[in-house]
């Protein structure tokens, strides 16, 4: 007997567990609205404009799996969720793309109600979630995927130099972004010594 395929945009998350069932796939970032939006989106005239095409091909891989744990002798609808993609965010320092692989790796449990799911959350390491009727596992995986990106995303070393001066200010060489050598200054001016 064949078993009949769950629906990822409408997943019966009780049966799935009951029959320990598991479901994989992809989407592309481009059908993600939230993930899409938070990407670093390159300037027509950029270098890195060219990145635009493969864009539409970059993808949003997940798995989950189904299962009934006995929690206190009462089986508990659980699911674990992995989901892995490669993003280009904005670095924070030099405001230039920066690629970024964001990995998921979730585990949900499933509760009667809203209360329940809220109390249970501040007990519990893996999430608690109401059940419902039907889940959308697309709207599941954007909602993790958002909270794994970085909150400050940053390369591990720029591209290309900072810059040292915005306009007449400079920034590397002023007494501000180095207040000691100010102090050092201050101290030969005074005429004190290491001889206190």
């Amino acid at each position: 007997m064949t078993s009949v395929p769950f629906d990822p945009s409408r997943l019966p998350v009780a049966r799935f567990a009951a029959e320990s069932r598991e479901l994989g796939g992809d989407w592309a970032i481009a059908e993600l609205a939230r993930l899409a939006a938070s990407e670093c989106v390159p300037d027509a005239g950029s270098a890195v404009a060219s990145r635009a095409a493969a864009d539409l091909s970059r993808r949003v891989r997940w798995h989950v799996v189904g299962s009934l744990r006995s929690v206190g002798g009462q089986p508990q609808i659980w699911l674990a969720l992995t989901a892995d993609a490669d993003v280009v965010l904005q670095c924070q320092r030099c405001l230039s793309p920066l690629d970024e692989t964001v990995r998921v790796d979730r585990r949900f449990r499933f509760v009667d109600d809203e209360a329940t799911a809220a109390a249970l959350d501040d007990e519990m390491e893996d999430d608690a979630l109401a059940l419902s009727p039907t889940l959308d596992l697309r709207e599941l995986v954007e909602d993790e995927m958002l909270l794994a990106l970085p909150l400050v995303p940053r390369h591990a070393q720029c591209p290309q130099p900072l810059p040292t001066s915005f306009g007449d200010v400079e920034i590397v060489g002023s007494p501000a972004a180095r207040p000691f050598a100010a102090l050092a200054a201050l101290r030969k001016e005074s005429g004190g010594g290491d001889g206190g």
